[in-house]
């Protein structure tokens, strides 16, 4: 059972994981944002939400992999850096592990659907999770952004 004054401290560093997925990630880092040692981290993160810390990175970026994969015109290699793999072979090896086809395979099937896709040079340009948001409260109509 993991103490309930220790879940606040868990989810601290989940929320990291989610926000900073595409950056180097490592057991440590997340330790430490958890205030805890990186061993007792593992094995409380686990027993939380019921897979360990580094498998729930690895699944983050697969789930963002699939959204640039469905929504960009990027290249595999492209998708496999912005999502925080370093290795190619990693991620591809990865990626059927968790959703059962190749990259290519994957991004083929949704480009024969048809679905729009947003132009490669427009993400590098922009970034990925730095959209501008309107407020309605803004008088001067100019956009904030998130991030």
């Amino acid at each position: 059972m993991v103490p309930l004054p220790l879940l606040p401290h868990l989810r601290r560093a989940r929320d990291l994981a989610d926000r900073h997925y595409a950056e180097p990630l490592d057991l440590e880092l997340l330790a430490g944002t958890a205030h805890v040692s990186k061993y007792h981290f593992a094995r409380c993160f686990a027993e939380t939400y019921g897979e360990p810390p580094m498998r729930y990175v690895t699944r983050r970026r697969i789930a963002r992999a699939q959204d640039l994969l469905r929504s960009a015109n990027l290249t595999i290699t492209e998708v496999c850096m912005l999502v925080g793999f370093s290795s190619l072979g990693s991620f591809s090896s990865r990626f059927r592990e968790l959703v059962g086809e190749t990259p290519t395979q994957y991004r083929d099937r949704w480009a024969a659907q048809g679905g729009p896709h947003i132009p490669g040079c427009f993400l590098f340009w922009r970034g990925l999770d730095r959209w501008p948001t309107e407020h309605p409260d803004d008088a001067s109509g100019s956009a904030g952004e998130i991030g």
